[in-house]
């Protein structure tokens, strides 16, 4: 039997998020808890705050490259929260999970460039899978616009 593995389980071995930096913002702190095991798991470098505040604060101070972020949040709301960490130049992917079913909630959420707008509970395999596939999708369209500032063929 060989020592080497293919591609395919090395895949499997490596979590799908490896050293990726998330900030986990929510105040119920068994919500908080379990999605930072989830995300560690994965291989997450993981942050957390309980409030809008220190979420802002975070992000200004030390971006990560993702951000699970609540709804309803005390001392700045999610949507507050969301207007100052996107819109600049780099900032992070942004995945608002919420209990609030409503689609003006999520229109404007999209408005203020939330990336993914989740509902409670979310299933932590899916949010996992959700931040996984948005980081890729931007490394990708990073890649394609390194490709376009290269020298022409």
């Amino acid at each position: 039997m060989s020592d080497e593995f293919s591609s395919d389980q090395l895949d499997q071995e490596v979590g799908m998020l490896e050293d990726v930096r998330v900030l986990i913002v929510d105040d119920e702190k068994d919500v908080l808890d379990s999605i930072t095991v989830a995300f560690q798991s994965e291989g997450a470098l993981t942050l957390t705050a309980m409030d809008g505040d220190e979420a802002v604060r975070v992000c200004q101070e030390d971006p990560p490259e993702i951000v699970i972020l609540d709804m309803m949040l005390p001392k700045r709301s999610g949507f507050l929260a969301l207007e100052k960490i996107k819109g600049k130049e780099n900032s992070p992917i942004v995945i608002m999970v919420t209990a609030n079913e409503g689609k003006r909630h999520q229109a404007y959420g999209e408005s203020l460039g939330v990336d993914a707008y989740m509902l409670k509970p979310v299933p932590l395999g899916l949010l996992l899978k959700k931040a996984a596939e948005l980081l890729d999708a931007k490394d990708e369209a990073e890649g394609f616009l390194d490709d376009l500032d290269g020298e022409p063929d």
